[in-house]
């Protein structure tokens, strides 16, 4: 049982606990997770996945990632953008995904309101949200990890206030999380950047 504090993993390295229950989650936190994500494509693709994961486990979502993207075009914008009725229907009954209506109908909804947007809109309006990374001291535990922040509640904001869907503040701090704006890697994990 873990106390909250890194553990060491298969190698040694001290890691965030959450990322030694699956060997997916080592790769994912040692790679991915807290690293900068640019692009409105690629954020676009966090995003999406950060509201299907809502309620669920994000291991759930991190072994599904290859078969949403290949239902979800890569999410390219512009391309689900121009989804149909038809491929609307053709994604709630495939089963390399979730199939919950209300994410995926505000996945389309969130690519058309995207794609009437400049290009680079969409990265610069969520890193004008990254918190100035020495506002608080790195997480010793866990338990130092929030889940909504103040700058999450206002980019949740922001982003309803354009059009988008499933964007709460909880979801938005996971994709702050994902993309880098902050590092919530515990100060002893191997992960953490200096």
């Amino acid at each position: 049982m873990s106390d909250g504090t890194a553990l060491a993993g298969p190698d040694g390295l001290l890691r965030c606990p959450w990322a030694l229950s699956a060997a997916e989650y080592v790769t994912y936190h040692d790679e991915e997770w807290g690293r900068a994500v640019h692009g409105d494509d690629a954020l676009y693709e966090r995003l999406s996945l950060e509201a299907f994961q809502s309620g669920l486990s994000w291991i759930t979502i991190l072994r599904r990632r290859p078969g949403f993207r290949a239902a979800f075009a890569d999410f390219k914008i512009e391309a689900v953008a121009a989804f149909t009725d038809e491929d609307r229907e053709r994604l709630l009954v495939d089963p390399g995904i979730i199939r919950n209506r209300a994410k995926i109908d505000a996945t389309l909804a969130n690519a058309r309101v995207l794609a009437d947007w400049s290009p680079g809109e969409l990265d610069e309006l969520i890193w004008s949200h990254a918190p100035d990374p020495d506002g608080r001291p790195a997480p010793k535990t866990l338990a130092d990890v929030p889940a909504v922040t103040p700058e999450s509640t206002a980019l949740s904001k922001a982003l309803k206030k354009r059009g988008l869907r499933f964007v709460g503040p909880t979801t938005a701090y996971a994709l702050m999380q994902a993309c880098g704006l902050v590092d919530d890697h515990l100060v002893t994990c191997a992960a953490r950047r200096a």
